[in-house]
């Protein structure tokens, strides 16, 4: 089911080691092109473009894009109400994590008379992405939402694809999500096209263009962002899901194995790996993947991904081979399990989202740790991090300075600018200093 790739007596570089990492064959850039062509057509076509999409690939056309906001309050009046307790819980949790994200003004002075002052400014406007492809994520809605609003987010637009088996509305356990956030702007749209809207705006529609695009999705919707970034700004490309296990022979393989099920029901292009020092735990966990992946709800899913080229039982020589795999990869989800945790998660620099020890499995974070679950996939957590309130915060430097500490810079500023042939900036300095 999971194929074994041996690196043991192997000494690889990290482009090496980027070579022998196992990636699914439908990757963003693959996606590239069909994104590019959806995109367009919202820009030119607007709200006929987005319903035509919906009927495409949804197998709906919804009687509007916008959600109205009596379908939102009854859809908060229909919450199971485990699953609102459940909603109320997350938010409370990731609400004290996304307040710990946002710095604090600092001022520095330079000198007698001179200040400069570090603001984080939130954007005005967000565009929050929810997936409703295979599963349904209300807890998507916790994780873009509250981050935005912790930040100072004042308007917040939601897009999530229709459900045909809702008449075209978007899925009303998500519906609920937002209500309780207070988001009354929703719309039933998804894909590359929606992302497309969120960047540029859709006049016909009333729906205004973002500053920020954030959310999970499948290849397609992290294509779209990468496409449209520079337009407005992103969290990163979340596309299909990723969990790396590092793991030696002291963890459980059971334990391990049903992690690497659970990431694995998400999608059939989800990344499950295992990187051990010992052979023997790996046959083990390869066994309870073989037993338990048939009994499980979404198992013909969940034994497509574990059989495809993005997922493998990595033998490695010792821990340290295991943490420095994990580097070049980047994974999305890093679960470590092994006698000393410490040690390998010393290791450690690119990762999304790190879960140390036999009893916090991803499944924590995707819910109610108090974490974000939307990070980097795709390698791209070795250079960029997942959602935060600092996704939606800009730093702005404020200066402000009197005549005398400008004019105790001047001489060395315009001997600066002169060495760049930029003389003017001098002059600038020099026209305040010979005013009475």
């Amino acid at each position: 089911m999971i194929a074994t790739l041996d690196l043991r007596g192997q000494t690889s570089t990290s482009s090496e080691l980027l070579a022998l990492i196992p990636r699914a064959t439908v990757d963003v850039t693959a996606a590239s092109a069909a994104a590019a062509m959806l995109i367009a057509e919202v820009r030119q076509h607007g709200s006929r473009a987005l319903l035509d999409q919906a009927e495409r690939f949804d197998r709906v056309r919804p009687a509007s894009l916008r959600v109205p906001q009596a379908d939102i309050d009854a859809a908060v009046a229909a919450l199971d109400p485990l699953v609102k307790a459940a909603l109320v819980e997350s938010i409370a949790r990731v609400t004290a994590s996304s307040a710990a994200q946002v710095p604090a003004s600092q001022t520095t002075h330079p000198a007698d008379g001179a200040t400069i002052v570090q603001r984080w400014q939130p954007v005005a406007r967000a565009g929050v992405y929810v997936p409703g492809g295979k599963a349904v994520y209300p807890s998507s809605v916790v994780m873009n939402v509250v981050p935005a609003q912790v930040a100072g987010v004042t308007s917040i637009a939601l897009a999530s694809p229709p459900q045909a088996q809702f008449g075209g509305s978007v899925h009303p356990t998500i519906l609920g999500a937002a209500g309780l956030l207070g988001i009354d702007e929703v719309y039933a749209m998804g894909g590359a096209g929606a992302i497309g809207a969120l960047a540029y705006g859709v006049d016909d529609a009333d729906l205004e263009p973002v500053q920020v695009i954030t959310g999970p999705g499948n290849n397609y919707v992290a294509a779209a962002k990468r496409l449209v970034r520079g337009v407005t700004g992103i969290d990163s490309e979340a596309g299909a899901t990723e969990i790396l296990v590092i793991a030696d022979a002291t963890a459980d393989a059971t334990l391990v194995a049903v992690d690497l099920i659970s990431q694995a029901e998400h999608d059939e292009q989800a990344s499950a790996v295992l990187v051990t020092d010992s052979a023997d735990f790996g046959e083990a966990v390869v066994a309870e993947v073989g037993r338990l992946a048939p009994l499980t709800h979404s198992a013909e899913r969940v034994q497509t991904a574990l059989a495809g080229p993005q997922s493998a039982v990595v033998l490695v020589d010792d821990l340290e081979r295991a943490a420095d795999f994990s580097n070049a990869y980047g994974p999305e989800h890093l679960e470590i399990q092994t006698a000393d945790d410490d040690s390998v998660l010393a290791r450690i620099t690119n990762a999304g989202a790190i879960f140390v020890g036999p009893d916090t499995p991803v499944s924590l974070g995707d819910y109610l740790a108090g974490s974000n679950h939307v990070l980097p996939t795709g390698g791209q957590a070795r250079f960029s991090s997942g959602l935060g309130a600092y996704t939606f915060l800009r730093p702005q430097q404020i200066v402000r300075y009197t005549a005398a500490p400008l004019a105790d810079v001047a001489e060395r500023l315009v001997a600066l600018s002169n060495a760049e042939l930029l003389p003017a900036h001098g002059e600038a300095v020099a026209a305040r200093l010979e005013r009475p």
